[in-house]
């Protein structure tokens, strides 16, 4: 894990930059999606979680699911296309666990992309994020 401006940012994601999104292939050609240590700190204290339902096709951009904080309500957005195959539902009972464990236990969604290889290039690695955390001077 590397650490930019305080934020904790692991080496072997992709990243929806802008959006503070990181995507994990794993086994079987399915992606884990969450926020990143960057989100939790920007929104604070989680209180819920409202996921799409599992067998739902979302568009790359369009939300997964709602974060709910103290201070922001937003969406968390698809980093690529794809159907949500799995939903996190730990999480969706303790949303805490987003602001404690955000690359691990806090993952969101499992999604089956709808075309991994045409759209992983839109998407950031480490150099990439980190140069988006730094331009922006967001601090953890």
């Amino acid at each position: 894990m590397t650490m930019v401006n305080g934020c904790n940012i692991p080496e072997d994601l992709f990243y929806l930059t802008e959006k503070h999104v990181w995507a994990r292939p794993e086994s079987e050609g399915l992606l884990t999606v969450g926020m990143s240590d960057v989100a939790q700190h920007l929104a604070g204290n989680i209180l819920t979680l409202t996921a799409k339902k599992v067998g739902r096709s979302i568009p790359k951009g369009q939300s997964v699911a709602t974060i709910e904080s103290a201070k922001w309500v937003g969406p968390v957005p698809a980093p690529v296309s794809g159907e949500i195959v799995a939903v996190n539902e730990a999480v969706r009972s303790n949303p805490k666990i987003l602001n404690s464990d955000p690359y691990g236990e806090g993952w969101i969604v499992r999604l089956k992309p709808a075309n991994w290889e045409g759209e992983k290039g839109q998407l950031g690695g480490l150099d990439a994020y980190r140069a988006f955390i730094e331009k922006e001077g967001i601090k953890c």
